[in-house]
């Protein structure tokens, strides 16, 4: 045998032996940087904290030296990878053939694929050769190694446990693994490696050591989404490999009734992108014939054959459900024309969960004699229904008249018709008052604003009260904001006592009506108290409820509040678009001018109080409110005009009325005068709908009811003030009450 020949047969030989000796079984791990083999305990602390995942980054320092074959005291992390030595003479890419290791006899590769690992954990000794999986011991080519800092695996010993694909490309010198779709590529004595085509950087190089290609343990946990541990006390790093596919599935209804068909939705996914080739439940039913509790379970099976765990979930199957039964009655079978009816629903449910009752032409009382269809029709939580229609008979005869009969037993809340015309004619009470000091800041016109600004400015100590009423007509997302400055060299505080806010809403009548039916209640519980301190030159944001959402086109936002200040400060209320920084969109923001139309204003003395002490209800008479004559408009000015301002309808003023000797029998309602009004009072601090529901008291023939006095005169307290978006005046009715029959 010549030279050349035997040369050729021993490097054949050195080459087969070094990949013996390097193939290895690991898995992909986290981040982690290397130093060299005997690198001094300071490097490993630096690795720990870059491999290691946040939570577990306490680290202690030991001068321990490191070890290849055995584990030490460092507390480092090592990431091991191996290059694929081999290729074909052409140049094309070729399978790395995998020698077994003296720990384990391990299978060659197929089809350039490793022996796939039994899957669960893998523990890489930190400094050591040594590897763990399912209780069994590899040894890989070369130990995790700390390099510079960044902690090095082998890559063969990697990919053998994990069961990837390792593959060496002679053109381009690259060794590469492969994942299911995934490819990784990598080059000696780079930092750049590529994932399916993307280059990214690693740590530290690729090399090569005495054979074995080592890379960063991060390059391949990163690259793989593959999760680790650090475990400190044994120096040992825990890959998680499960390789099982994952199954689950959801049921779509809510609710599952027996005899219902139900309607699975299944997924499923295989951490190595496997294909999902098969699937088996326990328990699945297109339907369930009886109510009671069962549990389903789900697996699914990848293309190498591995089942999932199973996914379990336990349904309550239910009793279908059978719709409501509606049913009411009546006090009598026959009735006088303008004699009161008694209706009392009956109606149950298997759950007992009616959500709504519709009532049909169930009148107090008719006055027109024959038969009477009432109808009731009730729904259920799931949408069933139920109608049941009763007849009632009236007769010729009448027992009330019209007038008479709304006059007693119209529900307080609720409203009836009469002839308005009469109330002109009625007496005026002649009522004085007196005002209690507190300024109102009325920021109302324009009440459509068109572009972003600042719709009001004043300033103010002592009590103040905000009235906020605005349309968003910009075109766009908007915010309003009030803005309170300190301009003075002592600090101050901004105390909110009251809050009444609503909106945004497409309703202007609903946004008033709210906001003085929240600012009412806010009176009666305190419930919205707020304290602010603003230091010399600071600026904040208060009355935040009326930033808290932004308003959309043609939406309406209303606001009252009650407040506070020690000292006087300056306000601000302003409207821009939902993203901008209020306090930096306020230098350059535009003072917006006056609609022409609508009030604003600031002015004094907004709590209007009226007491009278001498007896109403003995004969119709009447209390105007908000027409300028027995109760005169405030005056005040526009601060942003430099003018005089009165403010119609007198919006925002708060009327405190005690009426010290109503007469027995005397019925207290609300009357508009000047158009359709929707708002509430406060009678004997409790809170009274003008009108009930989204019903408005919607023109001068219409009445509603306050409040009825009993068979001793009493002393009646009323707090009323105008809401928002209705009109103005009104009046407060008293009209004695017809005897009853």
């Amino acid at each position: 045998m010549n030279m050349k020949k035997k040369l050729s047969i021993f490097t054949a030989l050195a080459v087969f032996q070094a990949f013996a000796v390097g193939s290895v079984s690991a898995q992909s791990t986290p981040q982690s940087d290397t130093a060299s083999v005997n690198t001094a305990n300071v490097e490993s602390v630096e690795v720990l904290k870059e491999v290691q995942p946040i939570a577990e980054r306490e680290v202690k320092t030991e001068s321990t030296n490191a070890s290849l074959n055995t584990p030490t005291s460092d507390e480092t992390k090592t990431e091991v990878e191996k290059p694929a030595d081999s290729a074909t003479q052409d140049g094309s890419t070729e399978e790395v053939e995998t020698p077994a290791t003296p720990a384990q006899v391990e299978q060659p590769s197929v089809d350039g694929k490793s022996p796939v690992g039994s899957g669960g954990n893998l523990t890489l000794y930190m400094n050591s050769n040594k590897m763990e999986q399912d209780g069994k011991t590899y040894l890989a080519g070369q130990p995790m190694t700390v390099k510079n800092g960044v902690s090095y695996v082998a890559i063969r010993a990697l990919v053998d446990r994990v069961g990837y694909g390792v593959k060496y490309d002679n053109k381009t010198k690259e060794t590469i693994i492969i994942s299911g779709d995934n490819e990784l590529r990598f080059t000696t004595n780079s930092k750049d490696y590529t994932v399916n085509g993307e280059t990214r950087t690693m740590k530290g190089p690729a090399y090569q050591q005495k054979n074995t290609f080592m890379v960063p343990l991060t390059s391949i946990t990163q690259a793989l989404n593959i999760t680790y541990k650090v475990n400190q006390p044994a120096k040992t790093v825990v890959l998680n490999l499960n390789t099982k596919p994952v199954a689950s599935f959801t049921i779509t209804q809510k609710e599952i009734f027996a005899g219902d068909k139900v309607d699975y939705v299944t997924s499923s996914s295989s951490p190595n992108a496997l294909d999902i080739v098969d699937e088996r439940w326990t328990g699945r039913q297109e339907s369930f014939d009886q109510a009671g509790t069962y549990t389903i379970s789900y697996q699914v099976q990848d293309s190498n054959g591995q089942w999932s765990d199973p996914y379990s979930t336990t349904i309550e199957v239910l009793t279908p459900n059978l719709p409501p039964v509606a049913m009411f009655s009546t006090d009598k079978e026959q009735y006088k024309m303008g004699e009161k009816i008694t209706y009392t629903d009956q109606s149950t449910d298997d759950e007992n969960n009616i959500v709504k009752a519709a009532w049909e032409n169930n009148s107090l009382a008719f006055f027109e004699p024959g038969p009477k269809t009432v109808t009731l029709t009730v729904t259920d939580n799931h949408g069933a229904t139920n109608t049941y229609s009763k007849v009632i008979t009236i007769t010729n005869e009448t027992l009330y008249s019209f007038t008479d009969f709304n006059l007693l037993f119209t529900p307080v809340g609720q409203k009836f018709t009469f002839n308005g015309g009469e109330v002109t004619t009625m007496e005026k009470v002649p009522y004085t008052y007196m005002d209690e000091p507190s300024l109102l800041i009325r920021s109302n016109s324009p009440e459509t604003v068109n572009t972003e600004g600042i719709v009001y400015k004043e300033s103010s100590s002592g009590q103040t009260r905000f009235m906020i009423h605005h349309v968003n007509n910009t075109g766009k997302r908007v915010k309003m904001y009030v803005i309170a400055t300190n301009n003075n060299p002592n600090p101050a505080v901004f105390e909110q006592q009251n809050m009444g806010f609503a909106g945004p809403t497409p309703y202007a009548t609903v946004a008033g009506k709210l906001s003085i039916d929240k600012w009412f209640k806010s009176i009666q519980t305190g419930a919205d108290q707020k304290k602010e301190y603003l230091q010399p030159g600071e600026s904040k944001l208060i009355l935040t409820e009326l930033n808290k959402t932004p308003m959309k086109e043609g939406q309406v936002i209303s606001l009252y509040s009650d407040a506070y200040s020690d000292y006087s400060l300056d306000y601000n209320v302003i409207l821009v678009e939902e993203n901008k920084d209020p306090f930096e969109a306020l230098p350059l923001l535009p003072v917006l001018d006056r609609d022409g139309v609508h009030n604003r204003g600031t002015y004094p003395n907004a709590t209007r109080v009226i007491t009278y002490d001498q007896q109403v209800g003995t004969k119709p008479a009447r209390l105007p409110l908000g027409d300028n004559s027995s109760d005169p408009n405030l005056v005040g000015t526009d601060p942003m005009a430099y003018t005089d301002a009165s403010n119609a309808g007198n919006f925002g003023v708060l009327y405190k009325i005690t009426l010290n000797n109503v007469a027995p029998r005397t019925l207290i309602s609300f009357n508009p005068r000047g158009g359709k009004y929707s708002g509430v009072a406060l009678v004997n601090n409790q809170l009274v709908a003008i009108a009930e529901g989204n019903v408005a008291v919607s023109n001068s023939s219409e009445q509603s009811v306050l409040y009825r006095t009993g068979l001793t005169g009493e002393s009646v307290t009323i707090l009323f003030s105008a809401a928002p978006g209705s009109n103005l005046p009104v009046n407060l009715l008293f009209t004695p009450l017809p005897s009853e029959k």
